[in-house]
């Protein structure tokens, strides 16, 4: 199995490429999934995608997060209120690794060591 190492650059690239994303869906209610070092996955909930990820950038989102950079964003699932968001976001972080995956429709990678 192929280790996936993000470096900042791509990291920042990521980050650009869904601002435009985010700028269409200010304030509406999201999950969002990021690869962190070690391909760990990350499950969050926010209704403002940017503000989060500038958090998680300065070290401030989460300490999973801060611990494990760089992260790049993979998969923003938009919901139609703050509860269907935490819902799903519950449903999701109760799956196992491999099914969250499969649900995600994301390539399934082992954990680098």
């Amino acid at each position: 199995m192929r280790n996936i190492y993000l470096t900042k650059q791509r990291s920042d690239f990521c980050l650009i490429k869904w601002k435009m994303e985010i700028s269409n869906n200010q304030n509406r209610w999201c999950v969002y999934v990021l690869r962190c070092r070690k391909n760990y996955l990350y499950i969050g909930m926010t209704n403002n995608l940017e503000k989060r990820m500038t958090a998680h950038e300065k070290g401030i989102g989460s300490k999973f997060v801060t611990s494990h950079k760089p992260f790049e964003l993979i998969k923003v699932i938009y919901c139609t209120d703050s509860r269907a968001a935490k819902k799903l976001e519950y449903s999701l972080k109760g799956l196992k690794r491999r099914d969250k995956f499969m649900v995600l429709k994301l390539k399934y990678c082992e954990v680098s060591k």
